[in-house]
């Protein structure tokens, strides 16, 4: 079954609390944590996303899906785990080397967290293989990260479909998740392509009713 995460990035000022418990009782399955620093891609959200998410911690069970578009991964990834997130995600072209990648997985694994790697438009889906037995998820890109309201890229429809041809040969258990341009639409498509996580932002807080939207992606 598919399962969406909401994306918190553009929860309006003011109306942070509000917004967090209407999600929690439509039942999304993770807020999505986008921590960018303004190095790594242009926004810096990295203050407001651990306010979000420290609050998050207190006053909801839903699980902290944490995706780190940072140059300083080991700070990050550090600073997170202290909110007991159930997954972080660090970018593939943030670690300057095979140690590095191996490193950060290493650090998440090492206080029962799950990984995940995450791969930008540009980056072949290949040079993620040789991870995957070692991580709990894929995070493909849809767009280029750092602006939520984008339009998904098409041609990352492809790489979802031969990422999960290759994990469905190797017998590899693992989520496809997908972030960006995702509404009812292109939902349809990256489902089929083989992602069974939507991370979604616009889509869902843009509309009336949360809940409205949310079980109509878990129905794709």
């Amino acid at each position: 079954m598919v399962e969406v995460a909401t994306s918190i990035l553009s929860v309006k000022p003011k109306e942070e609390a509000k917004t967090f418990f209407a999600l929690e009782k439509a039942k999304t399955d993770y807020f999505h944590i986008d921590v960018m620093d303004g190095k790594f891609v242009e926004k810096n959200t990295y203050k407001k996303m651990f306010e979000y998410a420290s609050y998050i911690k207190r006053i909801s069970n839903i699980p902290l899906d944490v995706h780190l578009m940072v140059e300083n991964v080991k700070e990050a990834i550090e600073d997170f785990l202290a909110l007991e997130p159930n997954i972080i995600t660090f970018h593939l072209e943030s670690a300057s080397s095979e140690e590095k990648v191996k490193e950060y997985i290493n650090l998440i694994k090492s206080a029962n967290c799950k990984v995940g790697i995450s791969v930008k438009p540009e980056t072949d889906i290949e040079k993620i293989y040789k991870f995957l037995p070692f991580i709990h998820n894929v995070l493909i890109m849809t767009v280029e990260p750092g602006k939520g309201g984008q339009t998904l890229l098409e041609d990352m429809v492809k790489k979802i479909s031969t990422l999960k041809k290759y994990i469905d040969e190797k017998n590899i258990e693992i989520d496809i998740e997908v972030d960006g341009g995702i509404n009812l639409r292109t939902a349809e498509e990256v489902i089929k392509a083989g992602a069974n996580i939507l991370v979604a932002g616009t889509a869902i807080l843009k509309a009336v009713d949360y809940k409205v939207i949310i079980d109509e992606f878990k129905k794709i």
